[in-house]
């Protein structure tokens, strides 16, 4: 679960990371007060969940009141597109007004869970500023990464590796050691999968800042922290994204147009690519899980058919806890139900899959059968 900049940085506040001073507004009124509370030199940040805003014009500088004003009014309200929404862009709710002020140097800070390593890893980097993935393939030596095992927690010497790998000294050397402390323990406490600080400034008058903040949380552990769960905007999340979280689907809307419907996510990965290979491009991840019912199965494939994208289905089940009569069932009873017309290719392999490809020919339904998962592939490619 994502959440907004400006939430963010309330929970980090909470443990004493030192943040800029500022306030959410909605409309451009608001946040023309809050920028005359502040002085009158102000930034005005777009809301949304999605990064490079900046460049898609929702970060604007304001020297006064009414310049915060106006920078609002052109803000709030605009469809905002960046290479994290998608073309469609999203709708700015809300802006965030902080304070301005002279910047010496912008850094970077980040804990993620190193999933090799089975342990979080926190990662400094001297080029702030730019998303950490290009510095990781442009410059590798300037990402300093400290593992931490939790047992223990954040240890003098992680703080130092950091610190000395920025290239900070005396006084600023100290203040990272807390800054990276304070982070560590906000990141642990409220079960985050990540926490990011691009950029973590030093101000002209010596102070380490978040200048931006991110924080995703693990979704197995929102139960435990209802606080986390109200912070969640569902204007944020696509629709079929959302709905298909009410029934225990996986789902995630891509670009292409062949849909996929398949159990387990190493074997969605493994069929996303298999759609590539074949030319095509897959319109969706959906993982309906082990023991997915016949239900579960027809609301999957309807959330599935209501992307206008989708030409053709692709249908990959390894029956083992799903048997493939249970998969036959529900989708027989979704294609009836929905009156579908698209061409639907099933492969499937496993528990009862004699039982499954039988009720399928027997349905009277026009379902394409495949061979395998390339055969299968090809086939919604072709159909597509």
């Amino acid at each position: 679960m994502k959440i907004h900049e400006y939430q963010a940085k309330t929970i980090l506040a909470e443990f004493g990371v030192p943040v800029p001073r500022g306030r959410v507004a909605t409309t451009a009124s608001a946040a023309g007060g809050i920028a005359q509370e502040l002085g009158g030199t102000v930034v005005v940040k777009a809301q949304i969940h999605a990064g490079g805003r900046g460049k898609g014009g929702g970060v604007k500088l304001a020297r006064s009141a009414q310049e915060a004003e106006q920078a609002a009014s052109q803000i709030l309200g605009m469809m905002l597109k960046t290479h994290q929404t998608g073309p469609e862009g999203q709708l700015v709710k809300r802006v965030l007004v902080e304070e301005g002020m002279a910047i010496r140097q912008e850094l970077y800070l980040g804990i993620v869970i190193d999933r090799k390593a089975g342990l979080p890893v926190i990662m400094a980097s001297s080029a702030g500023g730019m998303e950490i993935e290009e510095v990781a393939r442009t410059r590798p030596e300037a990402i300093v990464k400290a593992h931490v095992d939790p047992a223990t927690g954040v240890r003098g010497y992680h703080t130092r590796k950091l610190g000395y790998g920025l290239g900070l000294k005396g006084d600023l050397l100290k203040a990272a050691g807390e800054f990276v402390t304070k982070l560590y323990r906000a990141f642990e406490a409220k079960d985050c999968s990540l926490a990011e600080i691009n950029p973590l400034v030093i101000t002209g008058d010596g102070r380490l800042l978040a200048l931006d903040a991110k924080m995703s949380f693990d979704d197995n552990a929102l139960a435990r922290h209802p606080d986390i769960q109200a912070l969640r905007d569902l204007d944020e999340e696509s629709p079929l994204e959302v709905e298909a979280s009410q029934y225990n689907l996986n789902y995630i809307k891509l670009d292409g147009t062949v849909g996929c419907m398949v159990n387990g996510a190493g074997l969605a990965m493994a069929t996303m690519d298999i759609i590539k290979l074949a030319g095509g491009e897959p319109a969706n991840f959906l993982d309906v899980g082990g023991g997915a019912s016949a239900e579960q199965i027809e609301n999957a494939f309807r959330i599935l058919i209501s992307d206008t994208n989708v030409r053709a289905v692709f249908i990959n089940i390894f029956g083992g806890i799903l048997r493939c009569d249970r998969l036959a069932e529900g989708v027989i009873k979704a294609v009836r139900a929905l009156g579908v017309r698209l061409p639907i290719v099933i492969r499937m392999e496993g528990t009862n899959v004699e039982l499954g490809q039988r009720m399928l020919r027997e349905s009277g339904l026009n379902f394409i059968t495949a061979q395998g998962m390339k055969d299968g592939a090809e086939q919604a490619v072709r159909a597509a």
